[in-house]
């Protein structure tokens, strides 16, 4: 069956690969240029990997290139599939393949629509996520189902680990869906779109720490967005310090302000949160290299009362 394919990131390549594996012919990939995203790129190229392949290869910036429908016209798809695709197509582009258009997106949908799925359920504590196969529409990750797989959220799993267990799921659900799309014998369900969330693009301000909030919830967004992202921060003295790793550590003696030091331990410097503590153990202030959080407080003779402000409150003026 001719296929017209839209990807970006790791499981754009799985994708891509998986749709040749089932015989699928593919005519042309659309992804994003890998570099001037001003984002730490750790994924595989789906550029380079289809251009490997010999698969004519276009790369688009903006949701509304001018002459993309064209382009999809001239190319005939029979079906169409977007693999981490970052922009919505057009109506009239879905429109296009008799035998329909389908995403792969990183939740279990109806939960987790929009932007960054990864992240954000990390961030709201889910217990599980998941891959969905599902027709597109106009609307975000609105359509009818063709296929799920749920993966289990652990503790110590970041966005990082995550994607690696979704990778794994994106194949099962390719090897259950593809042969039955092919044939015809695909069954799709809608979706109940009231039981459902929707989740917009992260902002730099989304990694903001207020020490209010408890600490499981701060350990939450600490896993979210470090290494490969942007990391969770507060600040110090007016100055940006980067949590890239920190683990709850238990209850906090009655009257401990949020955002105070409580303990400079071998393993980590101890902060009072809104409820329970959170152990600091990989910080980096902006500017400068990640180090252990106890050489850096050591370095700068803080200790114990002294306090870490929010990350959204205003740099200190000189």
């Amino acid at each position: 069956m001719r296929t017209v394919v839209f990807a970006y990131h790791s499981i754009g390549c799985i994708g891509l690969e998986q749709l040749l594996r089932h015989g699928y012919e593919v005519a042309a990939v659309f992804t994003h240029p890998d570099a001037g995203s001003g984002e730490e790129v750790w994924w595989p190229s789906v550029a380079r990997r289809a251009r490997s392949l010999g698969i004519p290869v276009y790369e688009r910036d903006r949701r509304d290139e001018p002459g993309l429908a064209e382009l999809v016209a001239a190319l005939a798809p029979e079906i169409l599939f977007s693999f981490y695709y970052r922009h919505l197509l057009s109506a009239e582009v879905l429109a296009m393949p008799p035998r329909g258009a389908l995403n792969l997106h990183g939740s279990l949908l109806p939960r987790g629509r929009g932007r960054a799925p990864v992240n954000w359920s990390l961030v709201h504590g889910d217990a599980r996520t998941g891959v969905s196969l599902h027709y597109m529409v106009e609307k975000a990750d609105a359509g009818d189902l063709v296929d799920q797989e749920a993966v289990a959220i652990a503790i110590w799993d970041t966005a990082l680990t995550l994607y690696e267990k979704l990778e794994r799921a994106t194949v099962r659900v390719l090897e259950r869906a593809l042969p039955a799309l092919a044939a015809g014998t695909a069954i799709a369900r809608p979706q109940d779109l009231a039981k459902g969330t929707y989740w917009g693009r992260r902002r730099p301000r989304d990694g903001a720490i207020d020490w209010s909030w408890p600490a499981g919830r701060i350990y939450d967004l600490v896993r979210a967005v470090t290494h490969p992202y942007p990391g969770a921060f507060c600040r110090l003295d007016g100055d940006k310090l980067i949590l890239w790793w920190a683990v709850p550590a238990g209850e906090v003696r009655p009257g401990a302000p949020p955002g105070s030091i409580l303990e400079l331990g071998r393993d980590g410097i101890d902060v009072a949160a809104g409820d329970g503590a959170l152990r600091l153990q990989m910080v980096q202030l902006e500017g400068c290299p990640e180090q252990p959080a106890v050489a850096f407080f050591h370095a700068r003779g803080l200790g114990a009362g002294d306090r870490l402000e929010d990350g959204l409150k205003a740099r200190r003026v000189e």
